[in-house]
């Protein structure tokens, strides 16, 4: 009895690790195809003449503005997500603080998806294509 419920651990903890490592593989695959439109959006950003701007990040509350090093693109209307100059994704938010204050911040690139704002409430998510068509027709 013992053997079995041993073999039968084992084969849970088998299936969950595959179970990740496909989660993870989709995860980068989707990045990719990100990464991918990131990429034309540079391209056709730069033929058209949309111009890059200064980045901002938001307190979590949204009550205060942070200064970043960063140029380039926000990708929804609250100015929450980017994609800077250097073909990153960047998520503008940050904690409060008296040192974000005065010294801004310094947001780290995250790996880009396909659906901004997956999971979020009713309104709040975006394709990443339509998001950057929308930067591009000026909106």
């Amino acid at each position: 009895m013992a053997e079995d419920t041993s073999a039968w651990r084992e084969r849970r903890r088998e299936a969950a690790v595959a179970h990740a490592d496909a989660l993870a593989a989709r995860q980068r695959a989707e990045s990719d195809r990100a990464r991918a439109l990131i990429r034309t959006f540079l391209e056709d950003a730069r033929a058209s003449g949309v111009g890059p701007e200064p980045l901002h990040a938001r307190s979590y509350d949204g009550r205060a503005r942070f200064r970043t090093p960063l140029h380039g693109w926000y990708l929804r209307r609250d100015r929450t997500v980017a994609v800077g100059t250097d073909g990153e994704f960047y998520v503008l938010t940050a904690p409060s603080s008296l040192a974000a204050r005065l010294r801004g911040v310094h947001p780290a690139p995250q790996e880009p998806p396909l659906v901004i704002g997956a999971g979020g409430k009713d309104g709040e998510s975006i394709d990443m294509a339509d998001a950057l068509a929308r930067v591009l027709a000026g909106g």
